[in-house]
């Protein structure tokens, strides 16, 4: 019998807490603490989790095997090199980092080390858009719209590295093609980034895929995706788990709901996490592809800061 997987969490704010919990009930894995600068969370999580609470994550250096890192995206290199550097594998959440170059260094540190780096775009653990896969062939035209209320805990970056880098990891996914192009627009409104963004990717294959996020809409979230392809339109819906698709049949258009088995996106990705680290399996969504997706939204973010300088 394997000993268990020796864990830790750095941040433990509304997702890092989540992690905490899950890490806390998985077979094999020994939550070893939680680490927060805010020392009374760090220690209402480690209650709850019954676990250690630290305030430094370097007194966790030495002490696990892997760990998640949660923190605010601008401490994400700081605090995963110090890991890495320790041979500590890595499940850091979206983004990889702020920073292309940044997140260059940590991949090589990483291969270095031959450590591995999951990258935390847990859409792709989302149960709906994993069934779709098998029937998405060749997309001509993709539509998303990720859409909610706004929230100064992640003030920090904009919305295209926030809440659009998740719908840019997916489609960089279906798609697998070079990009040709990038138009973006958008417009900073209750903070210093960008609040709501637009952008149209156009790829080699001919596909275009049309991506809006804000967190200025005020009347609930919406996280949704609509796939165009020949003969066949799917539309889903990330927060319910639903799925349709409509299709052609002779001179009418017929739909049906797609059959979903629901789970819950988190615990299968960090499960993932666990499974990738003990059996050295490339995970679903590594480094290199978490860097892909910071390169694009790094892009769409630069175009709209431009725009709104001038």
């Amino acid at each position: 019998m394997q000993n268990p997987l020796k864990m830790a969490v750095i941040g433990v704010g509304k997702l890092g807490s989540r992690h905490a919990e899950v890490y806390s009930k998985l077979p094999g894995v020994e939550l070893v603490g939680v680490c927060d600068l805010n020392r009374t969370r760090a220690e209402e999580a480690a209650a709850h989790c019954k676990t250690r609470a630290f305030g430094d994550y370097r007194e966790l250096l030495g002490l696990v095997q892997a760990a998640s890192i949660a923190v605010p995206s601008h401490a994400h290199y700081e605090i995963s090199k110090a890991f890495l550097e320790k041979n500590v594998h890595l499940l850091i959440e979206k983004p990889i980092t702020t920073k292309l170059e940044e997140a260059d260094q940590l991949l090589s540190l990483a291969r270095e080390k031959k450590l591995l780096i999951q990258v935390g775009h847990i859409e792709r653990f989302n149960s709906a858009i994993r069934t779709i896969k098998d029937i998405i062939k060749a997309p001509r035209f993709i539509e998303c719209h990720r859409l909610g209320p706004y929230d100064p805990r992640v003030a920090d970056v904009g919305v295209t590295l926030d809440l659009m880098i998740h719908d840019i990891d997916i489609v960089l996914d279906l798609l697998r093609s070079p990009i040709k192009s990038v138009d973006a627009v958008g417009a900073f409104i209750l903070s210093k980034t960008e609040d709501i963004a637009n952008a149209r990717i156009r790829f080699s294959n001919n596909s275009v895929c049309d991506l809006t996020a804000s967190r200025v809409t005020p009347d609930g979230k919406q996280r949704k995706i609509r796939i165009f392809q020949d003969n066949a339109y799917i539309s889903l819906d990330y927060v319910t788990q639903e799925a349709l698709i409509y299709t052609k049949e002779g001179s009418r258009i017929e739909f049906k709901k797609i059959d979903i088995q629901k789970s819950d996106s988190l615990k299968e990705e960090l499960s993932d996490f666990v499974e990738c680290v003990r059996s050295n399996r490339k995970p679903l969504v590594s480094g290199e592809e978490g860097r892909e997706a910071l390169k694009l939204a790094l892009e769409i973010s630069q175009q709209i800061r431009q725009q709104n300088e001038k």
